[in-house]
Order: C-alpha cells, then structure tokens, then sequence
C-alpha cells in the first residue's frame, strides 16, 4: 500500500526578534538571581517596543542584582548596540515593576499537599508552582531525536546569527527568522520542499546580494545536499525589504514563541512558556523532564515515536496523571510503557530539580534557537542514561 505525502512546516528566529529579545532578558535575569539564591522563586516577563523595556512580575529572593543593567548588557550582546538601528541595549529606557510572590501561592509551593498531609518525603518538600499540562516528544528523525523541521529551522536561526555575529555578512541586522517544509512519505521525511528565511539587514544592500549570501553561507552548509532538489522552492526576504526590524518593526513580549521553543508544531503544547521561571514552575521544568522521558524511550528503541503528557495541580507533587503515546510504533503497548516510566522516573517537582540539576542550568543560552533538542549545551534533559532501566522494567 503506498503510503500519502503530507508536508509540515516548522519555525524558528533568531535572538535578535523581539520576541526573543525578551526571553533572553528574561532568562538572564532569572540566571542572575539563581546564581546567588538557588531558592529564589522568578517569575519575570519582559516587553519591549521602540526606545523601552519593560522587566515585570513576581520575585521572592534574598539576590541583589541590578536588573535594568542585566537586561542592558543583553540588548548590546544580541548586537542592538547601534542608535542607527532605532534601538540599542545603552540608550533604551528600562523600567523595573516587580513584585514578591504571592503568599496563597507560596504556601502551596514551599510545603506540599503530600508533607501537609504526612508523607515526610524529602522529594514531597515542594509542590507544583501551578496546575497546568506538560508534554514532551521524541521521534528518530534526526541524531538529537527531534522532529526534522523544526531542527532545520533552528540550525538555520543559528547560522544566520553566526555570519552576522563573525563579520561573514557584516551588512546583517539582529532580527531574522526562518522556515522550513518537509515532505513526507508517510512517516519517513524524504525532502525539503521550502526553505524561507528572512534577515534584517542594512539599507544599501540589494535583495539579490542577500539572496545569494543566504544560498551559500546559511541554507546550503545548513541543509544537507540529499534533501535538497531542483523543485525546492526557497525565498529569501520575500517581502524585499527588511531594514526595519527588531523592537522598533514590533513589540516584544516574553513567552510568546513556545512552539518556536519545542517541537515546532509536530507535538501537542500544554500552553505554557519557560523563559523568566524557576524550576519550581512545572511549565518548565516538567516540560523539560517530559522530553527526558520521551527521549529516553525512543533512544532506548523501545518506540520510534512518543509523546508524553504529565498534568499538576498547584501545591501538590505528585503528577495527577501521566500519559503516554507512542502513535503505534512501539511493540509494547503504552500502559506497560507508562507502568515502566513510572518505576524509573520521579516525576515530583523537587525531584525532577534535583534529577537534571536545574537551579545550577544557565537559562540565557537557551532562550534562543529551542529548548528542546539543545545537546549543544550539554543539557540534562537531553541525556539518554535511563534506557538500560526503561528495558529492564518493561521486560521484569
């Protein structure tokens, strides 16, 4: 039976979107706080427009860090750090609204249901920062266990920041995003069907120059040869013209690109955003622990798909469920699947914080170009070091 083609696009942009820029300020200040108090409870958004910067939200911590001058040096590092640009990191006004946590939270978080109610665990001592839905994924499309789309839209993102950054294409502006279609054989990826990228650049370049340096220095060393054909169809600043960009072409705001931050699309998202919270906050560190399980799965060759649901109530350890879905490609069904799980992963909040060391993670690196997928960093949630013991609970 032959099976149907079906394409699917992913996204990614680069630090220098003002979306991003936000993040990264966000994660910078968070990283700052943690370096000084491992217990501290963050809860920062950030917006940014033409000329301003706004750091708002909830902060419990005994740090002392100047957050108008993190959020500065972070603007110029991205490469605002020119006034020709409408916006840079020296002349921007930063304004600082911040708030403690509220106290009805933070007796749910710093004393769980589970210890309030008797189980004297030291993994009970905290509970969910607040209810919510988690999932991770996995699949054996690439090395990093990612689906192909978004890793490509990602390593293309990294790229055109890269010839910027290096001085290869010195003419290039911060802001840029990317895009890439995949064509499917069924499940199997078998081409790249469309490739868009859009740079920021300055005034007295030609879109025909860009188009070029865009072929040659960012998608041909990106994309490999043997998914590229002559019906690939690539666009390249479509528009023309991309002089103006970053926060003066439009406002910023923390958490706004979260399937830019996971799976592109190809996974369910529970809705939550990472950049800016403490590991306390599932939205992120669950997030983070449900691909830890789903990866693990598929590196263990125990499915060649799989996505994980984990769901919190606010103030209590324990997962009110977990689910896992292998899409019928695992010869074990996912009830002994997720009973596995189960007996090899702690899925309790201070657990999971103390499993991938996530008050020692810097944050800032990965507020651009995913979350998900990032072995470049050498990130916890990454590694593949349960497989031996998934196998052996399923098979007792």
């Amino acid at each position: 039976m032959k099976m149907a083609k079906r394409l699917f696009s992913s996204e990614s942009v680069t630090e220098g979107h003002p979306d991003k820029v936000c993040d990264c300020v966000s994660d910078a200040v968070l990283d700052k706080i943690l370096e000084q108090d491992k217990n501290a409870h963050v809860a920062c958004e950030t917006t940014v427009t033409t000329g301003v910067v706004h750091i708002m939200g909830e902060i419990s911590t005994t740090a002392k860090v100047d957050i108008a001058a993190v959020a500065r040096d972070v603007i110029r590092e991205i490469g605002y750090d020119n006034p020709e640009y409408g916006f840079d990191g020296s002349g921007c006004a930063v304004l600082v609204s911040m708030d403690a946590q509220s106290p009805d939270i933070a007796m749910g978080v710093n004393e769980s249901y589970e210890l309030r109610d008797g189980e004297d665990d030291a993994d009970n001592q905290i509970g969910a920062g607040d209810q919510g839905i988690m999932f991770g994924y996995a699949c054996d499309e690439t090395e990093e266990l990612m689906p192909l789309p978004i890793s490509l839209a990602h390593k293309l993102a990294k790229k055109l920041t890269e010839v910027r950054k290096n001085g290869t294409l010195s003419y290039l502006r911060p802001d840029g995003k990317t895009q890439v279609t995949v064509e499917y054989d069924g499940d199997k990826a078998v081409r790249v069907d469309t490739v868009v990228v859009s740079t920021q650049h300055d005034d007295d370049v030609t879109t025909e120059q860009i188009r070029e340096d865009m072929i040659k220095y960012v998608i041909k060393p990106v994309i490999p040869e043997v998914l590229l054909d002559s019906e690939t169809k690539i666009f390249v600043n479509p528009t023309g013209r991309f002089v103006i960009g970053g926060p003066v072409g439009d406002a910023g705001l923390t958490g706004r690109k979260i399937i830019v931050d996971t799976y592109g699309g190809f996974s369910r998202h529970g809705g939550g955003a990472f950049s800016g919270k403490d590991p306390t906050k599932v939205d992120r560190s669950a997030a983070y622990y449900a691909r830890y399980i789903a990866k693990n799965i598929v590196a263990a060759k125990i499915a060649k798909r799989c996505e994980v649901q984990l769901a919190y109530a606010i103030g209590v350890a324990k997962p009110v469920s977990i689910m896992i879905d292998t899409f019928g490609t695992s010869e074990f069904s996912d009830d002994a699947i997720s009973e596995a799980v189960g007996k090899v992963f702690d899925c309790r909040p201070n657990s999971i914080i103390r499993q991938l060391n996530l008050t020692e993670t810097k944050y800032r690196p990965l507020a651009a170009y995913g979350h998900i997928g990032r072995e470049d960093l050498g990130v916890s949630w990454e590694k593949t070091d349960k497989t031996e013991a998934l196998l052996k609970a399923l098979n007792a």
